[in-house]
């Protein structure tokens, strides 16, 4: 079974969690305990970097869309930056842009956050 690594970086009161392998059932609670960890030290300013992520399934892509209301219940945004093409001809197809910003880059991302970008629908 392939896994899910996630690094956490702090960069610019933003953070950036650098995700590694591929996003599925068996990976997807890992992801949602991430992100219920950092709602509960109120850290939801999220850039999610999925440069180095080959797959995502309808599981791990439910985590996003699962969690994004109540991180912007408490002011924050998830930021998806540096998809694999083939990950984001999935999104794309699934239309998750009505409900999550993807960015090219993770810079891009964060600079979203710091110039007041992180509207509730991109």
């Amino acid at each position: 079974m392939d896994k899910l690594a996630i690094d956490e970086e702090y960069v610019d009161n933003v953070i950036v969690l650098k995700m590694r392998g591929i996003v599925d059932s068996g990976t997807a609670q890992f992801l949602e305990d991430t992100f219920n960890d950092l709602v509960a030290s109120n850290t939801v300013r999220i850039v999610a970097d999925l440069g180095e992520v080959n797959y995502i399934s309808s599981a791990g892509w439910g985590i996003f869309v699962g969690e994004i209301k109540g991180i912007r219940q408490r002011g924050g945004d998830i930021k998806l930056a540096a998809m694999h093409p083939d990950v984001r001809e999935v999104f794309e197809l699934l239309e998750f842009s009505t409900l999550l910003r993807p960015y090219g880059t993770r810079e891009e991302a964060i600079t979203a956050f710091t110039t007041h970008q992180n509207t509730k629908t991109p």
